[in-house]
């Protein structure tokens, strides 16, 4: 990782490693004037975007709960429950919130997880097409097929549960090019002493996705039904896909109502760092760049953290904390609305201390990592001890979530750092790896849970425990 204290940064160029020399802060005016700056427009549709993404990625979570028939019940009225396309009565008492599926934890876990295996098949070329074709095409494509599988997940659910895994695997593969995508829009559109607040656009507006999602999804299934919980993001992500097109282009070279005064400031804000011919990444250079390697470790470890509690906090709120459907979404949304503004906090800050030389860029990388990944880890750590204090509870995970803000300028920053003109191909490989936390996560949950069980029901005959989990 380079030292930026003079300005200097090691960039992969052509296969080869080169010193080059960025402006300096003094020759950077930080606003510039006239119409909205387009940068800014560009920065709130990464925002939208990565909340349309993640709108997505997480409904599944709140939704599966009214879909199958709990492991506990905290309601009152009996439901039919649906078992190979035939339905029978179930004197369990839980709410009626549309069909239920008799789906086992294995079941559940798989379509949990099954996001990531789609995820994990496009998250490396997408940076590579990024940089060939540009982004605008890439995410309208991507957001417009979501939404269309997504509003058709209720039928297939009808149809069977594999059905519903190959939908969330297709939305997944599609989702795969947004965040490759979006770190290759920021190395083209950001100037470098702005992307700690830009990337924090991408963590908030993840975030932010999670937070308006789990709420609403909650309060949509027990108003309308979950199959609406299905329907209403889809409209809302094509409304957005219509927006990106509308809005944004590939480079401020091709924005038609970019002032020239604003196309000079962010162009020479890069100075030679990036490059204007398409080369493939230098690959050698990167799997053996230590700095790099470092990077992927520190980047799955955020990644682990984060996929076990997108998949499996509303679960705990619900089951274990007994909080109802819509509670459990708005508390479980509560930790990532700490972890929105913190990011954007971190953010402003590491672009303060970048500009007034306080630190190295490569001082507040290393840094940081106190507050996104140590002090989370140890709340991690203390969450089993504490046992089902619903306030406790929520309060560490809320701290836990709040301090991996400070992600925005260690892990999710660093690609632009090491390799601008290949930030989109790096960051392409860092999604990869850690997207195998996204289903490795679900599915050790599920052995624990089924592993407990085992335990509990040992009095149990055989055919009753193959019957739960089978």
């Amino acid at each position: 990782m380079a030292d930026f204290r003079c300005r200097t940064q090691l960039i992969l160029v052509k296969g080869t490693t080169q010193s080059i020399t960025t402006p300096t802060n003094a020759s950077l005016s930080p606003i510039v004037t006239g119409s909205i700056p387009k940068r800014l427009i560009v920065a709130v549709m990464i925002f939208i975007a990565c909340l349309t993404s993640f709108m997505l990625r997480v409904n599944m979570s709140i939704n599966l709960l009214a879909m199958v028939q709990p492991t506990t019940g905290n309601s009152t009225s009996a439901v039919n429950v649906t078992t190979d396309n035939a339905t029978t009565f179930s004197s369990d008492p839980v709410a009626n919130y549309g069909p239920r599926y008799a789906w086992g934890q294995r079941t559940q876990s798989n379509i949990l997880g099954a996001y990531f295996y789609g995820y994990l098949l496009t998250s490396l070329p997408a940076g590579l097409l990024a940089e060939r074709y540009g982004p605008k095409a890439l995410v309208t494509s991507s957001f417009v097929g979501s939404a269309v599988v997504t509003a058709v997940t209720p039928a297939l659910a009808a149809y069977s549960a594999w059905a519903v895994i190959g939908s969330r695997a297709l939305i997944g593969l599609l989702a795969g090019f947004v965040y490759p995508t979006l770190h290759n829009l920021i190395s083209r559109w950001i100037p470098p002493n702005e992307r700690g607040k830009v990337i924090a656009c991408i963590s908030g507006g993840s975030t932010f996705g999670t937070v308006l999602t789990w709420p609403i999804a909650g309060i949509l299934t027990e108003k309308l039904g979950w199959a609406y919980s299905f329907y209403l993001p889809a409209v809302f992500v094509l409304l957005i896909a219509i927006l990106w097109v509308a809005l944004i282009e590939d480079s401020p070279a091709e924005h038609k109502s970019i002032t020239p005064t604003e196309r000079q400031f962010i162009e020479e804000s890069f100075g030679d760092t990036i490059s204007k011919t398409k080369t493939f990444p230098p690959y050698k250079q990167v799997f053996t760049s230590l700095p790099y390697l470092a990077l992927l470790v520190l980047h799955y470890g955020n990644f682990w953290g984060m996929n076990f509690f997108i998949t499996q906090t509303p679960k705990f709120m619900n089951e274990v904390l007994g909080f109802k459907l819509a509670n459990a979404g708005f508390l479980s949304s509560l930790p990532y609305m700490a972890r929105m503004f913190s990011g954007f906090f971190f953010g402003f800050i590491g672009d303060l201390i970048r500009q007034k030389d306080l630190l190295s860029t490569t001082a507040i990388r290393k840094s940081f990592c106190l507050f996104s990944h140590l002090i989370p880890a140890v709340f991690l750590i203390i969450i089993p001890f504490v046992g089902q204090d619903p306030l406790v509870c929520v309060g560490l995970i809320v701290s836990c979530l709040g301090f991996n803000g400070a992600s925005t300028i260690t892990n999710l920053v660093n690609a632009q750092d090491l390799a601008p003109n290949f930030a989109a191909t790096l960051y392409g490989f860092m999604n990869f790896l850690g997207t195998t936390a996204g289903f490795l996560a679900p599915m050790l949950v599920g052995v624990l849970y089924r592993g407990q069980a085992v335990i509990e029901c040992q009095s149990a005959d055989k055919a009753t425990l193959e019957e739960r989990w089978n």
